[in-house]
């Protein structure tokens, strides 16, 4: 193991080149300047604007949702879906400790209380098997719900989150959440382009986020999106992110407390840009993955976060799996890549951990801990087979 890091650099060497290598870099390859620049000249650069609407209507297309509402950001799409949802003040949501923070951020902005719950190594989503024994162990039920049976606060909601562009086990996760009547909202963040059984990550619960901050597999600059099927929440989404602002030839009346959280739209005009080649973004983030997979193959402990069977990711963040790793280790690969101008990641810090976060529910989070020190992102930008 003592030569494993160098072995990792020069193995990503052989797939990206020599050179500096970032994380995930935005592509400007297309209608962006021309589309900005309408956008400039109609003066329509804030929350209305024709751009909105056609950028809604391309995600809805590429989705195969019936329903797209724009956002400022994904957290705010989380915590507007919510709102809309049903989670009340105090209630508990169930969310992975392996997520970027803003998805506990979103439940707190709620009212609501993260409850922390562990994940699996397959694709690094919310374990299935340890979730419905835990549920069963904690809840009891109470009228059409279930509360934790240490605290008595209902836990009325559930993040299953697709990490990296990997979709989690969503089947399962749905099946549970029926059981216990909690509410679905995917966090599918980071998972446009990504697909299981042919459905869309974020249409399988009531809600699904999307993130278009500069660092994902298509950019807005900042922007986020919330995708349904339901037509009774998404007008309720549209109104409460325009400030619940009822339509008036002059007046300014409210019906009741709304956000400010509707997409502009110079940055709705990037992201219509930005999509129409989102094809060929994801044809060449597929191919970087399998060139990473051919060599690493060769390598013994060492394995990719891979497709399961009927799933079909975009690869955002391509990420490797290290065997028996330990922090020391993990944390000796990154720094040997830094100096090599190769900007690797680690998961995030799970979210139990964070002090301030630390006194929240949780079950048992073994495998939460050992994904953040076994795994590490790899550079995994669309530019490398870009023609």
């Amino acid at each position: 193991m003592n030569k494993l890091p160098k072995v990792i650099v020069q193995t990503i060497k052989k797939v990206v080149g020599v050179g500096k290598h970032e994380l995930h870099e935005p592509i400007f390859c297309g209608n962006e300047i021309n589309y900005l620049k309408k956008a400039i000249n109609t003066n329509y650069v804030s929350s209305v604007g024709p751009f909105v609407e056609k950028f809604e209507d391309k995600i809805k297309k590429f989705t195969n949702s019936k329903y797209c509402i724009s956002v400022v950001n994904c957290t705010e799409a989380l915590h507007l879906s919510m709102v809309v949802c049903g989670v009340m003040k105090n209630d508990e949501v169930i969310v992975p400790s392996i997520t970027f923070a803003g998805t506990a951020n979103a439940i707190v902005y709620a009212g609501a209380i993260p409850h922390f719950v562990d994940s699996e190594y397959e694709s690094l989503g919310i374990d299935p098997l340890k979730l419905e024994k835990y549920l069963k162990k904690i809840t009891l039920k109470k009228g059409q719900f279930y509360i934790n049976k240490k605290t008595k606060r209902r836990i009325s909601a559930i993040i299953p989150v697709h990490i990296f562009g990997n979709i989690c086990k969503i089947d399962k996760i749905i099946k549970i959440a029926k059981k216990y009547n909690l509410s679905v909202i995917e966090d599918a963040a980071e998972a446009l382009g990504s697909f299981y059984k042919k459905k869309h990550a974020g249409t399988f619960g009531l809600v699904g986020c999307i993130s278009f901050n500069g660092n994902k597999i298509i950019t807005t600059g900042g922007g986020g999106a919330i995708i349904t099927n339901n037509r009774s929440l998404a007008k309720k989404i549209k109104h409460l992110s325009t400030t619940a602002k009822i339509k008036h030839p002059w007046d300014y009346i409210h019906d009741s407390l709304g956000y400010n959280f509707r997409m502009p739209n110079l940055n709705a005009a990037l992201g219509c840009a930005q999509i129409e080649n989102l094809n060929k973004f994801l044809k060449s983030k597929k191919k970087l993955f399998l060139r990473y997979k051919k060599k690493f193959l060769k390598i013994k402990n060492i394995r990719l976060i891979d497709n399961r069977k009927y799933s079909n990711s975009n690869n955002w963040l391509i990420t490797i799996f290290i065997k028996n790793s330990t922090l020391k280790l993990r944390n000796k690969i990154l720094y040997l890549s830094q100096r090599n101008n190769l900007y690797l990641r680690p998961p995030w810090k799970p979210l139990h951990t964070l002090k301030y976060l630390s006194g929240m529910p949780k079950m048992n989070l073994d495998n939460a801990k050992k994904i953040y020190s076994s795994c590490i992102n790899l550079p995994s930008g669309a530019s490398y087979f870009i023609k």
